[in-house]
C-alpha cells in the first residue's frame, strides 16, 4: 500500500508540474516574433540601413534647410556623399571589362547570338513604349498650358557648337563604337561639332555660309566603344578552347575582385547615400515656386515612370516567366535605392549585378552580358522623360505638334536615350537632339534645368529597374539552353570554354607559375 501510495503521489506531483512547465513557455511565442523579426533586419542589414540612409537624409536636409546653410557649409555636408559616387565610378570600368569578357567567353556564338537578340529586342520594346506612353500623357494632361507663368530662369544658353542633329548624333553613335584608340576611350568619346564660317563674294558681295564638320574628343569614358571591343575580345577567347584559358582565368579572378571591393564599398553606402540626398536638397533655392511653375510638368513625369515600372515592366515580365514581378522587384530594392541616391545607372551597376547574381540568383552568364549592355543603351526613364519636356515646351511657347511631329518625338527620343550614356550631361544634352528634330529653339531648355537634378534621380531608378527585368527575361528564356555553369572545358582547342569562379577552379587545374611559361613558350 506504501509503494502505491508514493507513486500516486509521485504522479500527481508531475501533473502539478506540468501546468508549471506551461506557464513558462507563453513568452515563447513573443520571444519567437522578436528572434524572427531581429533575425530578418539582421539578415538584410545593409538593406535596412540604405532604406534609412535614404530617410535620414531627407530628414537632415530640410533640418539644416531651415538654418539658411552657406554654400561652404552644403558643400562640407554632401563630401561624404561625393566619396561614395568616386568609389562606385571607380569600380565601373573593371567591371564592365571583366563581366563582359568573361561572360561571353563561356558562351558558343550560338547561344551569345540569342542573348544578342533577346536582350536588344526587349531593349527596342520598353523603350520605344516609355516614349510612347510619354507622349500620350504630356498630351493628356497638357502641363505646359496649365502652366502660364513659368519664369525663364538665367542659365546660360547653350553654345552653338554644341548643339546637335538627329544626323549627327547616330553618326557619333557608330564613331563611339568602333573606338581608334582602346585606352583613349576609358577617358574621352568623339562628339561631331559643326563650325560655320562666313565666306563674301568680292565680285557681287554675296556672303555664303560655308559648314565645316569636326569630330573632337570630350571628356568621359566611351562605354559604347569599351563594350563593343570586350564583346569582341571576349567571344573571340571562347573560340580559343584551351589555349585562351589563362587570359579566361585572370578575367574571371579580376571579376571576382571587384566583386569583393564592391561588397566593401556597399558598407559605405547608407552613409553616402544619406548625404547626397541631404546635398542635393539644399542646393534648391526655392522650394515652394518650383513646385508653382513646374509642378505639373514632375506629376507628368513621374506619373508616367511609375506606369512604366509599376505596369508595363511588371506585365512584360509576367507575362514571358509567369513569376510575381514584385518579388523580384523586392530583390532589386537595395539597386533602386542606390539608383536614386547616385543619380547614374552605370554608378549603381555594381549594386545591381550584387542583387540580381546574389539575391535573385540570376546565370551570372547573363548579368555579365545583359547589364553592362543594358545599363549603355536601355534607358526607359530618360527616352519618356525626353519624349514628355519637347512637347512640354512647345506648350508653353504656344506651339502644336501634329501627329508626324509627335511620331518624329517618339523616334528620336528613343535614339537619343540609346547615345545618353555616350554624352555628358546625358539627359539635358541629348534633349537639344529631341528638340532640334521639331524646330524648338535651345533656349528653352533652361526651364526645367532648376527641377532636373530631382526627375533624374527617379528615371534612373525606372532605368535599373529595367535592366534587371531584362536581364530576368532573358534569364528565362535562355536558361534551359544555356545548361549548367560548372561544366568542365571541352577537350577539343576548337570547344568553347565553359566558366567556372576562380574560388571553384580545383588545385590540380589551377595554372601554376611553370605551366604559365610552358603554355607561353607553346604559343
Amino acid at each position: 500500500m506504501d509503494e502505491k501510495h508514493d507513486q500516486t503521489v509521485a504522479m500527481l506531483n508531475d501533473e502539478t508540474h506540468t501546468p508549471r512547465t506551461r506557464t513558462d513557455d507563453h513568452p515563447a511565442p513573443l520571444r519567437k516574433c522578436c528572434t524572427s523579426v531581429l533575425g530578418a533586419l539582421r539578415n538584410n542589414l545593409l538593406l535596412t540601413l540604405t532604406i534609412a540612409g535614404v530617410f535620414l537624409g531627407f530628414i537632415l536636409g530640410f533640418t539644416v534647410r531651415s538654418y539658411n546653410p552657406s554654400t561652404e557649409t552644403i558643400m562640407i555636408l554632401s563630401f561624404p556623399g561625393d566619396i561614395l559616387m568616386r568609389m562606385l565610378k571607380m569600380l565601373i570600368l573593371p567591371l564592365i571589362t571583366s563581366s563582359l569578357i568573361t561572360g561571353l567567353a563561356v558562351l558558343d556564338p550560338k547561344s551569345s547570338g540569342k542573348l544578342g537578340l533577346y536582350a536588344l529586342t526587349y531593349y527596342f520594346c520598353t523603350t520605344i513604349l516609355a516614349a510612347i506612353l510619354g507622349i500620350v500623357l504630356v498630351q493628356v494632361i497638357r502641363p505646359g498650358e496649365r502652366n502660364t507663368k513659368v519664369s525663364l530662369p538665367s542659365y546660360a544658353p547653350v553654345a552653338e557648337g554644341d548643339q546637335v542633329t538627329t544626323l549627327d548624333a547616330i553618326f557619333d553613335l557608330f564613331r563611339n563604337m568602333f573606338a581608334e584608340n582602346i585606352i583613349q576611350a576609358t577617358l574621352e568619346q568623339v562628339k561631331t561639332t559643326r563650325i560655320h564660317t562666313n565666306i563674301t563674294n568680292e565680285v557681287t558681295g554675296d556672303i555664303t555660309v560655308k559648314t565645316k564638320f569636326e569630330t573632337r574628343y570630350v571628356a568621359g569614358a566611351n562605354f559604347l566603344g569599351l563594350i563593343t571591343f570586350c564583346c569582341a575580345f571576349g567571344i573571340t577567347i571562347g573560340t580559343m578552347g584551351k589555349r585562351g584559358e589563362p587570359m579566361l582565368h585572370f578575367f574571371l579572378i579580376l571579376n571576382e575582385i571587384v566583386m569583393k571591393l564592391i561588397k566593401l564599398v556597399m558598407w559605405y553606402s547608407p552613409v553616402g547615400i544619406m548625404f547626397l540626398v541631404a546635398g542635393k536638397i539644399l542646393e534648391i533655392e526655392d522650394l515652394i515656386k518650383l513646385a508653382q511653375s513646374l509642378g505639373m510638368y514632375a506629376l507628368t513625369v513621374l506619373t508616367g515612370l511609375a506606369i512604366h515600372s509599376l505596369i508595363t515592366l511588371p506585365l512584360i515580365y509576367y507575362a514571358v516567366t509567369r513569376k510575381n514581378p514584385f518579388a523580384f522587384y523586392a530583390g532589386m530594392l537595395q539597386a533602386w535605392l542606390t539608383g536614386i541616391g547616385t543619380g547614374s545607372s552605370a554608378a549603381s551597376l555594381p549594386v545591381t549585378f550584387r542583387c540580381l547574381e546574389e539575391t535573385l540568383k540570376l546565370d551570372r552568364r547573363v548579368t555579365r552580358f545583359v547589364l553592362p549592355i543594358g545599363a549603355t543603351v536601355n534607358m526607359d526613364g530618360t527616352a519618356l522623360y525626353e519624349a514628355v519636356a519637347p512637347v512640354f515646351l512647345a506648350q508653353l511657347i504656344g506651339r502644336q505638334l501634329g501627329i508626324g511631329q509627335l511620331i518624329i518625338v517618339s523616334l528620336t527620343a528613343t535614339v537619343a536615350s540609346v547615345g545618353a550614356a555616350s554624352i555628358p550631361s546625358a539627359g539635358l544634352v541629348t534633349m537639344l537632339l529631341v528638340m532640334s528634330a521639331v524646330n524648338i529653339p535651345a533656349k528653352e531648355i533652361t526651364i526645367i534645368f532648376a527641377i532636373d537634378w530631382a526627375l533624374d534621380r527617379i528615371r534612373t531608378s525606372v532605368n535599373i529597374l529595367g535592366d534587371g527585368i531584362g536581364a530576368g527575361v532573358v534569364d528565362h528564356l535562355v536558361r534551359s539552353e544555356l545548361g549548367p555553369t560548372d561544366l568542365e572545358e571541352g577537350e577539343s582547342t576548337n570547344a568553347p570554354i565553359k566558366a567556372r569562379t576562380a574560388s571553384e577552379l580545383s588545385g590540380e587545374r589551377r595554372l601554376h607559375s611553370r605551366d604559365d611559361f610552358h603554355e607561353t613558350s607553346k604559343l
